[in-house]
């Protein structure tokens, strides 16, 4: 029975199904690992099954020496943590959990987008506070979301999934910037041919792109600058596609009326000029953060060791 190493502990389903088939080792630790880590583990298992931030670089790569593992299983779509080139070269297979997390990461999209257009963190704080005196017709108005236009810059299963829930469920038009041309956006929808012309129409603005080297601060001060000042901005992508700093100075200059947040750029930490501004949502990263999605992501993972173990092809391979 191969080794595997799992580096953040899964939902029990998950651990369960990979016992069934591997001699399992969880690190009882709840921080991404460092790169000392990894090459340790890279280096005495068969097989890793790595989480979010778990810092598996080129760095951490070559000090393991001699790899033994033969698999990077990520338990996320996401794998902008995971140097795949270096891993490649060493010998590792990289796969990843995509369409698991679609629908709970377009909801957390929604969540989000009604609760700073709506004012919705804005009105809790006020009533924990007990400063709240009651009703009044001025009070916390926000944006009504019915018959405004949706940006969205990344037309994948994720893009389309918000797009599907903003159009049909709360009747706003969506135009689109995705790199290559999409056939079929899911709803009526138009794709433009910029950033810039997305960022330009929308009342609200979402960004849907995968973490690499080319969307790294792919959201800068030339798209919130092209934004409307009414307009709010919402990641639920990963946090370095947005120049956190330039957010907080089109927010400061009142160049766009807020954000809505669930990653940041330098996760865990997040800007202190966020923490202290009352027109922008912030979450803790709760993309997926549903017992039946994580357990999802976790099988679907399991899936691809079991095939490397079996020596078949990848389900999901990056």
């Amino acid at each position: 029975m191969k080794t595997l190493f799992i580096s953040r502990r899964l939902p029990e389903k998950v651990l369960e199904a990979a016992r069934a088939r591997f001699d399992v080792t969880v690190r009882d630790d709840t921080a991404p690992m460092s790169e000392d880590e990894i090459a340790d583990v890279i280096a005495g298992f068969d097989a890793v099954l790595p989480t979010l931030g778990d810092k598996c670089t080129a760095a951490a790569i070559a000090k393991a020496g001699t790899v033994r593992a033969g698999i990077l299983a990520n338990f996320g779509v996401g794998y902008n943590h995971i140097d795949v080139a270096a891993a490649r070269a060493a010998g590792l297979e990289v796969t990843n959990t995509p369409g698991a997390v679609t629908d709970a990461t377009a909801d957390t999209a929604m969540t989000l987008i009604l609760m700073t257009c709506r004012r919705a963190g804005e009105g809790e704080r006020l009533v924990r506070s007990g400063r709240w005196e009651g009703w009044h017709p001025t009070q916390l108005l926000g944006m009504h979301l019915g018959g405004k236009t949706l940006g969205i810059v990344g037309m994948g299963r994720i893009g389309k999934a918000i797009a599907k829930r903003a159009a049909l469920g709360f009747g706003m038009e969506v135009v689109f910037f995705n790199r290559s041309q999409v056939a079929d956006p899911g709803v009526e929808a138009r794709q433009l041919g910029s950033i810039a012309e997305v960022a330009a129409a929308a009342d609200v603005l979402v960004v849907a792109v995968p973490a690499n080297a080319e969307t790294r601060h792919l959201m800068n001060a030339e798209v919130f600058a092209a934004m409307k000042p009414t307009a709010y901005f919402i990641n639920i992508a990963r946090g370095d596609v947005m120049d956190e700093a330039a957010l907080v100075a089109a927010l400061e200059a009142g160049e766009i009326a807020g954000a809505g947040l669930d990653v940041y750029e330098f996760e865990p930490k997040v800007s202190p000029e966020l923490l202290g501004m009352e027109n922008v949502t912030l979450l803790p990263h709760l993309g997926t953060a549903a017992l039946e999605v994580r357990e999802g992501m976790g099988l679907m993972a399991v899936e691809n060791l079991v095939a490397w173990d079996e020596g078949r092809a990848l389900p999901n391979p990056v």
